[in-house]
């Protein structure tokens, strides 16, 4: 699971985090709503460890992310907003060095690379340089490397962008599955349908702070509206 407590991120004079509490259960969805500018990336990137927080912590299965960093790293997987490829090394060649990075067998690696080709339809491109690849093929194959070692928490910035229908919909079927598997789910998006439709509980942030927390009736009953999420994100998130 995952745990803030107190999480809080200065930049010189600017609050980008502003002492956020919350507990996000084993098996849940959790999902990250908030305007550009928000603390969403930043947040997330407490979580993964690549940033150290001014104040407070965050914790993973127990494990502090500063302090226990390798343990708590070692049940987490991060999909950036940007996915990253070496451009020398095939898709299939990234992969295998990042199955033997987080020490899974070679067998293993193999199967499960297999089977991930099959389920993202990578087979066509994944033994091509990553130079050669459009924005979704990286995502597809970043995704899939995400999973190789069978993470406890997966927290995942934007993971729509760039998927075409087809793979925006496999993408959504895995995160449910992993969920249902007892994985932890941390995702920042900004297409709010995908909130509604894959979400068990939302966080509205808003100039650092969480501002609305729970289910789609709880954010409806705080935001006052019964339409759909966007109504009640815009309401929540607009300036007086």
């Amino acid at each position: 699971m995952i745990r803030l407590d107190n999480l809080t991120k200065h930049f010189g004079d600017t609050v980008a985090v502003n002492g956020l509490n919350l507990e996000v259960r084993p098996g849940e969805m959790f999902v990250f709503v908030g305007p550009n500018g928000a603390g969403k990336t930043t947040t997330i990137k407490l979580i993964a460890g690549l940033l150290r927080p001014t104040q407070g912590s965050a914790t993973l299965c127990g494990y502090d992310v500063q302090r226990d960093y390798i343990q708590a790293r070692s049940l987490l997987s991060y999909v950036p907003d940007q996915p990253f490829l070496y451009e020398k090394l095939t898709g299939r060649e990234f992969l295998q060095f990042i199955g033997a990075v987080y020490g899974v067998d070679r067998s293993s690696v193999a199967e499960k690379i297999a089977h991930l080709s099959d389920l993202f339809e990578m087979e066509e491109f994944l033994d091509e340089l990553g130079q050669t690849y459009s924005h979704g093929m990286k995502q597809r194959v970043v995704v899939s490397a995400a999973l190789l070692h069978d993470p406890k928490v997966l927290v995942i910035d934007e993971p729509m962008v760039g998927l075409d229908p087809r793979g925006a919909n496999t993408l959504k079927t895995v995160l449910k599955d992993l969920t249902r598997d007892g994985v932890t789910v941390f995702m920042s998006t900004h297409t709010l349908a995908v909130a509604e439709e894959t979400a068990d509980r939302v966080g509205v942030i808003r100039r650092g702070s969480i501002i609305a927390l729970g289910d789609l009736a709880q954010i409806h009953a705080t935001a006052r509206t019964d339409g759909r999420l966007e109504e009640a994100f815009l309401r929540l998130t607009e300036e007086t």
